[in-house]
């Protein structure tokens, strides 16, 4: 078995739980309070500038070429197109660029992303790779899930479309391949990395209840 599969074998319940998120279930139906869907369109905005530090720090750590090179490619695309791409998604949903860059940090947003930065940072190219699965493999899942419980187009239809396209899917399909070689070629990391992959997975849920609550800061 491919240690990717693993991993999703270990996070099954994770799994389970948040394509049974009140969040996941109501954008499928296209009932999601806008104000849910705008903070997690907000947060995620803030997310992805993290995300490309993690990919920048990983490529610092690949010692194969054509690991390197995707890595770092990676974190400039997410910089040179992602970050324009999900302003004008943020745009047709009423976001301004300004809203966007003005918004603070909710709580587990800082944890996810702290983690992901620190393991980015402390632990070896295994980790990273344990670390960053959930996000891609989690959101296509889920995404396809939503789906399936889908039944008409509505408001929400174009993130589904995002998370279940061809561009996505070939971007999940390598981070997968990412995780198999370093599974295979690092066979003494495979319990650090299913437990990056496992904390992951569990803020990949966090995120989705951070936004269906509006989580932010008390004081």
């Amino acid at each position: 078995m491919a240690f990717s599969d693993q991993l999703l074998e270990e996070g099954s319940h994770i799994w389970a739980a948040q394509k049974d998120h009140p969040f996941v279930r109501e954008l499928a139906a296209g009932t999601l309070e806008r104000a849910a869907f705008e903070h997690w369109v907000k947060q995620d905005y803030r997310y992805l500038l993290d995300y490309a530090r993690v990919f920048s720090i990983a490529g610092t750590k690949a010692r194969d070429e054509a690991t390197m090179t995707h890595l770092l490619g990676v974190a400039h695309e997410v910089l040179d197109h992602e970050m324009d791409l999900h302003r004008a998604f943020a745009a047709d949903y009423g976001i301004s660029r300004e809203e966007l860059e003005a918004v603070e940090k909710a709580p587990t947003c800082v944890a996810y992303t702290n983690f992901l930065v620190r393991t980015a940072h402390e632990g070896s190219i295994a980790e990273i790779a344990g670390a960053l699965y959930p996000c891609m493999q989690g959101y296509l899942d889920v995404a396809e899930h939503m789906a399936d419980l889908a039944e008409d187009d509505h408001e929400y239809t174009p993130f589904i479309e995002l998370y279940t396209g061809d561009e996505f899917r070939e971007a999940t399909a390598w981070c997968r391949e990412f995780v198999d070689d370093c599974g295979e070629r690092f066979p003494g990391e495979h319990e650090a990395m299913t437990e990056a992959f496992l904390t992951s997975a569990k803020l990949e849920y966090r995120f989705w209840e951070m936004a269906y609550t509006l989580e932010g800061w008390e004081l």
